[in-house]
């Protein structure tokens, strides 16, 4: 039986009601047996694949004449963007292919070079591996210096510190001709923030000049960056592949980023030898992120209806414009393997290593999708769970600081990993998104219906195939079930994947309660940069308070 079948003297739990709805209206129309057909997930995906995915069909309909002569909740078409582009860093996949870096930088010719690194991972072997390419490979007289005071999800005091050390080691000894990153997505944000500063240092030396509005000024960067090469140790983020770098701010509480396309690495490595010493705990969350990043992408507001309208010029056309036709390949593929392969790789990272292999090219394959699509309110509202969370909670196999010079190291702040504080807001937010006739145009809203249900089979026939998938407390949809309540049906199969990941569920395990969701939703109001790409709109100070009081117990 489900976890998250807790009986109580009054009755069952908030989250049992809602699993055991799910099993009741999906088995009202026929047996379990009758349910589950080999055939029906099949039909939907070519269903909506003819609809949506064919990337002439999916330009014709949403620019030409889907959109033309009507209006949605979000924005006058008059007022949109009919163009939509991918930009994305090199990748190169595979095992061992880190010890290949030291031939990059020989070709690169370059001797000065700075590695980020993060601490853990400077004791393990994918250093050992940078370390030893680059003695091997790089140019001869090459000099190699090494920062490794990263702090996990890093902040405006610890970039700060970054950037200082890479200005202050250029002014000194002139520009380097490349910077690694080795780690997690902290550590190469980190590494993006430091060469961005380092090489185009703020014309009032205001640290908030590039971050994004409303906290800073969004000033697009002028000119290119140091070539960086980013070797993720964790299979989540997809650093590697995207132009933004996420950071709390401790002045206001927040958490926001620096998005540009000159911000994306050079080349990213992909090596899944460097995810084995990855903890379980690192591997469900890191891969809840990617799971997020799928979804959102996939379900954001079609290019053609982004707010804002059409660039003045390219170079000023948002990274995140909208889910796409390009994005749609990346966030689709990503989700599928994303649902079959995430819980092999966090019941055994160091030895499962199909499954290892197949989350980390996810990993970048969602990178690739929402790096151009964007993502919506499960990471909107994450940044205020994550900034805003007291010192009392520090998420489990998560290290806690190393005593460091940058004067960060007890803020009496508390942890929580940012694929843990995206993926515990994701069933209340696709309930809300996932609401049929929320959206005045009729094809927007049935763009939206189609899309939440097409990812909520996925969830449910991946969730079928997994050993005793057949027990489950929530038995194969219908799909027409999972066409009236979409939003529904994919918050419960959500709910089902959590609860198999030994995930918490609702914000209130983090310390929170409703005496917070004011703050909470007022904290989450300036991300427009993501809230305003949620397919329904409006989303604001109401509407977040919801969607948070929903949230306090998933």
């Amino acid at each position: 039986m489900s976890r998250l079948f807790v009986f109580r003297c009054r009755g069952f739990t908030k989250q049992s009601r809602r699993l055991g709805a799910a099993a009741a209206w999906s088995s009202a129309s026929s047996s379990v047996k009758d349910q589950f057909r080999p055939s029906w997930l099949h039909n939907v995906r070519f269903k909506s694949a003819s609809k949506y995915n064919d990337s002439s069909t999916m330009a014709r309909r949403d620019c030409s004449r889907g959109f033309s002569s009507s209006t949605t909740s979000m924005t006058p078409l008059s007022h949109n963007d009919p163009i939509c582009e991918l930009a994305s860093s090199s990748l190169r996949f595979g095992p061992s292919s880190t010890s290949e870096i030291g031939h990059d930088l020989k070709y690169m010719n370059a001797k000065r070079i700075l590695l980020f690194v993060d601490p853990h991972v400077r004791t393990l072997e994918p250093f050992t591996n940078v370390m030893t390419s680059i003695e091997q490979h790089a140019p001869r007289g090459h000099h190699v210096d090494i920062y490794d005071e990263i702090r996990v999800e890093p902040n405006n005091v610890s970039f700060q510190h970054a950037i200082d050390y890479a200005t202050n080691q250029t002014s000194l000894l002139g520009p380097y001709d490349a910077v690694i990153a080795l780690g997690g997505g902290s550590t190469i944000d980190t590494a993006k923030v430091a060469n961005l500063y380092a090489c185009h240092p703020p014309p009032n030396d205001d640290f908030y000049d590039y971050v994004n509005p409303p906290l800073g000024k969004g000033l697009p960067v002028p000119g290119p960056l140091t070539p960086l090469i980013a070797i993720p140790t964790t299979a989540g983020t997809g650093s590697e592949t995207t132009g933004v770098a996420i950071f709390d701010d401790k002045p206001t509480r927040s958490k926001t980023g620096i998005a540009h396309r000159r911000l994306k690495p050079t080349l990213g490595i992909v090596d899944p030898d460097n995810m084995r010493s990855m903890s379980a705990s690192v591997a469900r969350y890191s891969g809840m992120d990617v799971l997020c990043h799928a979804l959102e992408s996939y379900t954001a507001v079609p290019y053609g209806l982004r707010p804002g309208g059409r660039a003045a010029s390219p170079i000023l056309r948002p990274a995140y414009q909208g889910s796409n036709p390009i994005s749609d390949i990346w966030s689709l593929h990503a989700l599928r393997e994303c649902v079959a392969y995430l819980p092999r790789m966090a019941q055994d990272p160091a030895g499962d290593g199909e499954a290892r292999s197949k989350m980390c090219l996810a990993a970048s394959a969602a990178g690739m999708g929402f790096g151009n699509a964007g993502v919506h309110l499960c990471h909107g509202m994450s940044y205020a769970v994550a900034s805003q969370v007291n010192g009392g909670y520090w998420t489990e196999g998560y290290p806690k600081p190393i005593s460091s010079s940058s004067g960060d190291d007890d803020d009496g702040h508390g942890l929580v990993a940012h694929g843990l504080s995206v993926a515990i807001n994701a069933p209340s937010v696709f309930r809300f998104t996932g609401t049929p006739g929320q959206i005045s145009d009729p094809f927007a809203d049935e763009y939206s219906r189609d899309r939440h249900v097409e990812c909520a089979m996925i969830l449910a026939d991946a969730r079928m195939r997994r050993p005793n998938g057949a027990s489950s407390a929530i038995h194969a949809p219908s799909e027409k079930a999972v066409r009236d309540q979409p939003g529904e049906a994919l918050a419960n199969e959500l709910l089902e994947m959590m609860n198999l990941l030994k995930i918490p569920v609702g914000i209130r395990s983090l310390g929170y309660d409703e005496s917070d969701v004011e703050e909470l939703a007022k904290g989450t109001l300036p991300q427009h940069r993501v809230t305003k790409l949620s397919p329904r709109q409006p989303v604001e100070l109401e509407e977040l308070r919801g969607l948070f009081r929903d949230a306090l117990d998933g």
